[in-house]
C-alpha cells in the first residue's frame, strides 16, 4: 500500500515560522510537497517514473528536472533521476517554497523591475512587502504581484513550482531578488545558490562601534531553542546549518555603525542573527532586540533622538543591495546594485549629523 503525503509543509519563510519543514540542504530550505513510501512488493523502478505514477499533472522531464535541482529524496538524501525505488523507500519530491494551499490571485501591485529579459527579471523589493503567501499572507505577496505582471504570459504558470522566485528575502528587508521565466532559468540560477557562485551584498544599520574594519562570523543557525519565533547561533555541536557572513565596517557612527555583509551561505534571518551573536543587533530589528536603545546615554535629549531614528526606519535597517549570477543561457556575469531605500538613507544621515557634533571619525568609507 502507497502511503502519500501530500501537506506536511512548515512555512518557514519571512518571519512567520510553523511546524514541519524539513532539513534544507547546502543553501535552500526545503518544504515538502509529496512523500509516498513504497509497498513490501515494490519492483525495482526508476524514481522519476515512480513519481509520475503517483502525482497528477506531472511528466518524467518535470521530475528529472526536480532530480537535476536536488528536489527529489530517497529517506532524506538527494537521488538523480535513475535511482531505483525498492521496498519500504520513502520518496519525498521537495521544494524552495511551501506548497501554496490557495489559489494565487493576481494583484496590481506596484514591482520595482530593474531587469527583464526572456529568462528572468529582477525586482528590488521594498521593506514591508512579503514574497510568498503563508501563515497570515495570504494574499498582497510579491508573488501575488507576479502573477498579475505576468497575467498574459501563457507560459507562465504561477503555481508551477519550476518558475518564480529562486531566493527570499524577510518582509522587512528591502532589496534585490531574481526570479526565473522559465524551467532551465529556474534550474540554472537554482544551482548557483546551492553552489554559492552567487554575489549578495547587504548594507545594516547595527548597534555599537567597531574596533575592527571587517571580519568573519561563523557559526551554525538553527531555530531557538527557547523561542520558536527566532533563529539562534549554535557554535558547538551539530544543531542548526553552518553559517558564514564576511562584513566590512563602513561607518562608525558614535553609537551604531553602518556595515557591509557579504553571504557565503544563506540562511533564515542570517545577518540578523550573526550580528546579534557578536552584540551588534540590527537597528529596531523588533525580533532580536535591536528595537531597545542599547548604545548610548540615558538623557532625554538622546531617548528623544533614538525615537526619532526609529520613526525615520520603522523596521531592521537591512537592504539588499548588491545581487550577481551568471544568467542561464547567455553565460555572462550579471550584476545589480540598487540605492539605499530613503528611510535607511534617513536613518543614516541623522547619525552621521548627531556623530559629526561629538566625535572624530576613526574611518568612514561611505560610498554606497
Amino acid at each position: 500500500m502507497i502511503e502519500e503525503k501530500e501537506n506536511n509543509i512548515v512555512a518557514d519563510f519571512d518571519d512567520e515560522p510553523e511546524d514541519g519543514m524539513i532539513a534544507g540542504d547546502g543553501n535552500r530550505e526545503l518544504w515538502e510537497h509529496y512523500r509516498f513510501t513504497a509497498e513490501k512488493g515494490q519492483t525495482l523502478l526508476r524514481v522519476d517514473k515512480f513519481l509520475v505514477s503517483h502525482i497528477d499533472k506531472t511528466s518524467r522531464n518535470r521530475i528529472q528536472q526536480a532530480a537535476d535541482a536536488g528536489c527529489i529524496l530517497v529517506n532524506g538524501k538527494p537521488v538523480k533521476s535513475n535511482y531505483r525505488v525498492k521496498p519500504f523507500d520513502v520518496v519525498s519530491l521537495v521544494m524552495d517554497r511551501p506548497k501554496y494551499e490557495l489559489e494565487i490571485i493576481p494583484e496590481d501591485i506596484p514591482i520595482d523591475i530593474v531587469y527583464e529579459d526572456n529568462d528572468l527579471l529582477v525586482v528590488n523589493k521594498p521593506a514591508g512587502l512579503v514574497v510568498h503567501p503563508g501563515h497570515g499572507n495570504y494574499s498582497g505577496t510579491l508573488v501575488n504581484a507576479l502573477a498579475y505582471h505576468f497575467r498574459d504570459n501563457p507560459d507562465y504558470d504561477v503555481s508551477d513550482p519550476r518558475l518564480g522566485l529562486v531566493h527570499r528575502i524577510d518582509k522587512d528587508t528591502s532589496g534585490l531578488l531574481v526570479v526565473a521565466k522559465t524551467p532551465d532559468a529556474k534550474t540554472h540560477l537554482g544551482k548557483q545558490f546551492f553552489n554559492k557562485t552567487t554575489h549578495r551584498q547587504y548594507v545594516a544599520v547595527v548597534w555599537g562601534q567597531f574596533d575592527e574594519e571587517s571580519g568573519t562570523i561563523e557559526g551554525n543557525i538553527g531555530r531557538s531553542l527557547k523561542d520558536r519565533l527566532q533563529m539562534a547561533v549554535f557554535p558547538d555541536g551539530d544543531y542548526g546549518k553552518h553559517a558564514v557572513t564576511h562584513y566590512k565596517v563602513i561607518e562608525n557612527l558614535a553609537h551604531v555603525a553602518v556595515v557591509e555583509c557579504q553571504l557565503e551561505t544563506g540562511r533564515t534571518h542570517q545577518i540578523r542573527v550573526h550580528m546579534k551573536h557578536i552584540g551588534h543587533p540590527l537597528f529596531n530589528d523588533v525580533r532580536y532586540g535591536g528595537d531597545k536603545i542599547l548604545r548610548g546615554i540615558s538623557t532625554s535629549k538622546y531617548v528623544q533622538f533614538v525615537q526619532n531614528c526609529f520613526k525615520a526606519c520603522p523596521r531592521q535597517a537591512l537592504h539588499a543591495k548588491t545581487l550577481g549570477f551568471v544568467h542561464p543561457s547567455t553565460g555572462k556575469e550579471m550584476f545589480f546594485n540598487s540605492e539605499i531605500p530613503s528611510d535607511m538613507e534617513s536613518l543614516i544621515k541623522k547619525w552621521e549629523e548627531y556623530y559629526s557634533t561629538t566625535h572624530q571619525n576613526p574611518f568612514n568609507s561611505r560610498i554606497l
